[in-house]
C-alpha cells in the first residue's frame, strides 16, 4: 500500500450505487410496461439457485473490497480522495472487486426476478461504469500514485 497527500478525486460521472439503482429501476419499469419472456424455461429451483449464487458471490466480493478499504483507512465513496493505494487481499486478484460484486448482485437479481430488461441493461450499465467511473478512477489513481499504480495495473487485472 502506498499513500500520497493529493486531495483530488476521480471525478466520476455519478456514484456507482446510484448507477446500479437507476438501471434496476429502469429495468423494473420496462418489465411492467413491456414484459419480455425470460429465455430460460421456467424452473424455479434452477432460477433461484443461479440467481442466489450470483448474489452470494457478488456480496462476498463486494464485502471483501469494502473490508480492504476499511482496513487501509481509505474511503470507499468515489467523491472522497483516496488516501492509500490498496493492492493486497481481494485487490491482489481484481482491481475492482466492489464493482464486480455489484454486477454479480445486479445480474443475480435479474435472474431471480426473471426480468430480461435488467439483464439487457447490463451492457449499457457496464459501458457506463467502465468509461464513466473506472476509466476516470484509473486516470486519477495514476496521477495520485504514479509508478506504484502503474506497477499494480500491470500485475492485477481490471476485472478478473
Amino acid at each position: 500500500m502506498a499513500g500520497q497527500t493529493d486531495t483530488g478525486t476521480a471525478g466520476v460521472i455519478a456514484r456507482p450505487p446510484l448507477l446500479f439503482l437507476a438501471a434496476f429501476l429502469i429495468g423494473f419499469v420496462l418489465d411492467r410496461l413491456l414484459r419480455l419472456p425470460f429465455p430460460i424455461p421456467r424452473n424455479d429451483l434452477v432460477i433461484w439457485i443461479t440467481g442466489g449464487s450470483l448474489i452470494l458471490v457478488g456480496f462476498a466480493l463486494f464485502a471483501a473490497g469494502i473490508r480492504n478499504f476499511s482496513r487501509a483507512a481509505t474511503p470507499v465513496p468515489t467523491n472522497e480522495p483516496t488516501r492509500v493505494l490498496v493492492t493486497t487481499g481481494i485487490h491482489g486478484w481484481t482491481r475492482n472487486p466492489i464493482y464486480l460484486g455489484m454486477f454479480l448482485i445486479y445480474g443475480g437479481i435479474g435472474v431471480a426476478a426473471q426480468n430480461i430488461w435488467i439483464l439487457v441493461l447490463t451492457l449499457p450499465l457496464a459501458i457506463l461504469v467502465r468509461y464513466g467511473v473506472v476509466a476516470r478512477e484509473e486516470a486519477y489513481l495514476e496521477r495520485r500514485f504514479g509508478g506504484a499504480y502503474l506497477d499494480y495495473r500491470q500485475r492485477v487485472r481490471r476485472w478478473l
